[in-house]
């Protein structure tokens, strides 16, 4: 054996009998990373979610899922219980690049009681892609956000394109992919001008008793609309898009309320039925608004088929600080590695903002 490989042994041998132990790399563009580098949990103590775990999936180019899924974990681990590991895409230096398909770690939803979504247009390793498929085969739980609806864009991946947007193969069931099979809706356009036109999100009437909408009310987002028209689902709310960037702005005249929230009941392949639940908002701003953070909550407990522990008042404030960043393709921090946002008290969301140069 060569001296280098006697070394390595040695050392194994040492550190070993001290108790250390060395993390299983994975492979990125530029050499390993540690599997645990992608990801950071928030594991709650006490609350009705105990026990139970939900994995939380982000990388968007534009509106900062990277900022509002951590933010949502934090508050459903330290205010309910749950163990929420938080899985982002990564650049090759190991910071966080919201829209890479850079993303390990997505075995830990073989025990998730919840996935929660936040990608776009994303093509995930095949080893990753088993671990997503077998959990919708199970009927997994989902909550998802806005890009969700076109959450992959794997053309010419042979075997996983039919879990993209626009997919129009021989799998007829699964016509424009993930978006419209599981959820009910892939990308179709946007309903109102983003930076320009927020949303007013207006209940139903006829399901303003369901469990998901208990205790919402003055919902009002900052992200501009979609265009859907969710099949086999139900309406929770419609979008009025309003022309200006206040609650107080007028609406406009032009547009029709389209839904904007909505739940399904999904199956693959006649398999096990899952609950999802889909909303086209959700960027980093729109957390600020309280009616639409609870609903958020509220949907994650739904969808676990906890509904009976969502109350009008359950707590939903914030856990640590949170100074969202205003989405925009180009308006990232840069240089953020996960394992800073992994105190309770960190800051969301620390670095630099990106620039053009």
């Amino acid at each position: 054996m060569k001296k280098s490989g006697l070394l390595i042994v040695w050392c194994s041998l040492l550190f070993g009998a001290f108790g250390f132990t060395f993390d299983k790399p994975t492979r990125s563009a530029k050499g390993p990373h540690p599997m645990s580098a992608y990801q950071i949990v928030y594991k709650g103590e006490k609350g009705p979610g105990r026990g139970k775990n939900i994995v939380f999936i982000t990388t968007d180019h534009e509106y900062r899922s990277e900022e509002s899924l951590p933010a949502l974990a934090r508050i459903l681990a330290k205010r309910y219980g749950f163990t929420c590991t938080v899985i982002f895409g990564l650049d090759d230096n190991g910071y966080i690049l919201p829209g890479s398909s850079n993303l390990k770690g997505l075995a830990a939803l073989d025990k998730a009681d919840l996935m929660v979504l936040f990608t776009r247009f994303s093509n995930f390793d095949d080893e990753e892609m088993q671990h997503f498929d077998a959990y919708i085969r199970r009927g997994g739980p989902i909550v998802a956000f806005r890009t969700s609806t076109h959450a992959f864009n794997n053309k010419g991946n042979a075997k996983w394109e039919h879990y993209s947007w626009n997919y129009k193969g021989e799998k007829s069931a699964w016509k424009d992919g993930f978006g419209e099979l599981v959820l009910g809706e892939t990308w179709v356009s946007h309903y109102g001008t983003n930076h320009k036109q927020s949303s007013k999100l207006l209940l139903e009437d006829a399901q303003k008793q369901h469990p998901i909408l208990r205790g919402v009310k003055d919902v009002w987002v900052q992200s501009g609309g979609y265009t859907a028209y969710p099949n086999g689902a139900t309406t929770l709310a419609r979008g009025q898009v309003l022309n200006g960037m206040t609650p107080t702005s007028e609406p406009d005249p032009t547009k029709e309320l389209l839904p904007v929230a909505w739940i399904k009941n999904y199956s693959v392949d006649s398999g096990p039925t899952g609950r999802a639940f889909t909303t086209t908002h959700g960027a980093s701003e729109d957390l600020l608004n309280e009616g639409f953070r609870r609903m958020a909550i509220n949907a994650a407990l739904w969808a676990i088929g906890m509904e009976q522990e969502i109350k009008a008042n359950n707590p939903i404030e914030f856990v640590g600080p949170y100074q969202p960043t205003p989405f925009n393709f180009d308006g990232y921090k840069t240089k953020v590695k996960p394992a800073d946002l992994a105190d309770w008290n960190s800051l969301i969301m620390p670095g630099e903002l990106f620039k053009k140069k």
